[in-house]
């Protein structure tokens, strides 16, 4: 579909934003006790080998068991994916129950425009919780959201729960997928897929090692590192970890223009259930749909 030269200038929606995230596991039972019981997801439909995992009725993450399946290191895929929550007090509760349970964090972190906590399930897939400051409290350089990584307060994160916290009750409706954060073999490759061809603004390069991208100014709704290695191959087809992930268009135009513009940049999609599937250069499968379509 040939696209005039405006048109391939033009940046994604900025009303775009992350659906669900699916992973390939090899326990489901023991995946989904930990989403459930540990972060707080609930269980929205279960099935023989796989399970719907969501907030409010939100689906946000999907698991899909295979007793087969490897899991590869060094390998391009996920890096995290990034589970964002409404207010500072939410992401309190979260940081108390991982603290409840024994569950270990690899990390925490002030990025000034946002908080965020890091970990991962077990079987290694990475995961944040973080929230968000109001964008007018964020720094900006050059137009553009100014993310630093800096120590985060845990002492006056707890501080922010009230009396009525005690009680775990799961994680705070309005809790939705803020961004995917995905381990490439090459950041040419990467900005040529995500910015040429789908369309995503540059909001921050990190060195010659990071690359993120957003849609409608936010500060990041994809992260694409390559601290696995320049020209890290991509795991094999059936592999545990990241099988697919959503990108959702406010409407159902939207979505076919992105989908042209992806196909005049030379990157193919196919028609797939509520929408469109493609590839990027390193294999990670990418789900295009419309939220007109999900309704």
């Amino acid at each position: 579909m040939p696209l005039d030269a405006e048109k391939l200038r033009s940046s994604i929606d900025p009303a775009t934003a992350l659906g669900a995230v699916h992973l390939v596991v090899r326990d489901l039972d023991r995946a989904v006790a930990f989403y459930e019981t540990r972060l707080g997801f609930r269980v929205l439909a279960r099935e023989p080998g796989m399970a719907w995992l969501g907030v409010d009725g939100r689906e946000l993450l999907v698991l899909r068991e295979s007793r087969v399946a490897a899991r590869e290191r060094g390998t391009t895929g996920l890096y995290h994916f990034a589970v964002r929550v409404p207010f500072r007090r939410d992401l309190a509760r979260s940081l108390a129950r991982l603290i409840e349970t024994g569950t270990p964090l690899q990390g925490a972190a002030d990025h000034r425009v946002s908080e965020a906590l890091y970990l991962s399930d077990p079987e290694g897939n990475g995961i944040e919780i973080y929230r968000d400051r109001p964008r007018e409290q964020w720094a900006a350089k050059g137009g553009k959201p100014l993310m630093t990584t800096e120590a985060l307060d845990l002492a006056g994160l707890l501080a922010e729960r009230g009396a009525d916290d005690a009680a775990w009750n799961g994680l705070a409706n309005g809790t939705d997928l803020g961004h995917v954060h995905l381990t490439v073999s090459h950041l040419g490759k990467a900005e040529r897929f995500y910015v040429e061809g789908l369309g995503f603004d540059v909001t921050m390069r990190a060195g010659n090692s990071a690359l993120f991208v957003s849609a409608g100014g936010y500060h990041h709704h994809l992260g694409l590192n390559t601290w696995a290695g320049e020209g890290a191959p991509a795991p094999p087809e059936g592999a545990a970890g990241l099988h697919s992930f959503e990108v959702r268009l406010p409407k159902r135009a939207a979505l076919e223009r992105t989908v042209a513009r992806l196909e005049a940049a030379g990157f193919p999609a196919a028609r797939a259930e509520n929408g469109f599937e493609t590839r990027d250069p390193f294999q990670n499968v990418v789900r295009l749909t419309s939220a007109e379509d999900a309704r």
